[in-house]
């Protein structure tokens, strides 16, 4: 059973924007006819992504109108999966890795740089409304350990200094770059090392 709860305060309604729409239009032509409904998953990230990083009752009344579907099956999608928000998180949604490749590598750094700059709780939105953080479980860069996913970028290889450093230029409205933060490329070994032989006599 999903604990997520969607927000008190709910838009009285919404609707794909042109853009939104036509991106949902194309994935539901992939489908074959009648089969529209397998789109919804990808329909209600069309309309977190719209609607500032969360998804109002409004849109997954309207999502399911567009698949004809019924809306509690939306809702049943929706608070099922931990990449859909039902609440605001802000303009930037920080994602902190604490499964265990990342916590031995130091992810509690990241979390403290967080309570600095974002909020001390996770869940709870910046004094400016713009950005929060939450911890989660393995987003996959294990290799790049540790690291967080903000919106739709991965910051990789991190200690707390250089996240504290990526979470000031977001809260400046400025895009970091994302990837490693130790001057890899993607997740190639360090010191051009190739083989296992060569990490032992480093």
């Amino acid at each position: 059973m999903s604990l997520k709860k969607p927000a008190k305060n709910q838009p009285e309604s919404f609707e794909f924007n042109s853009v939104s729409l036509e991106e949902a239009n194309k994935i539901i032509s992939n489908y074959p006819k009648g089969k529209q409904q397998s789109a919804v998953m990808s329909l209600l990230y069309i309309a977190q992504k719209q609607n500032n990083n969360w998804i109002p009752l409004a849109a997954m009344k309207y999502i399911g109108k567009f698949l004809d579907m019924p809306y509690i099956k939306v809702y049943e999608v929706a608070t099922f999966y931990s990449m859909y928000n039902l609440a605001p998180v802000g303009k930037y949604f920080v994602q902190v890795c604490t499964t265990t490749p990342c916590m031995i590598r130091g992810a509690n750094q990241l979390i403290e740089a967080c309570k600095e700059k974002i909020s001390q709780n996770e869940s709870e939105l910046s004094s400016d409304k713009n950005c929060s953080w939450m911890e989660v479980e393995c987003l996959g860069a294990c290799v790049n350990a540790p690291m967080m996913q903000i919106n739709d970028d991965y910051y990789e290889d991190l200690d707390k200094n250089k996240t504290l450093k990526i979470l000031d230029k977001i809260l400046n409205g400025e895009t970091p770059k994302p990837g490693s933060y130790r001057g890899r490329v993607n997740n190639e070994p360090e010191n051009n090392r190739k083989t296992l032989m060569d990490l032992k006599n480093a």
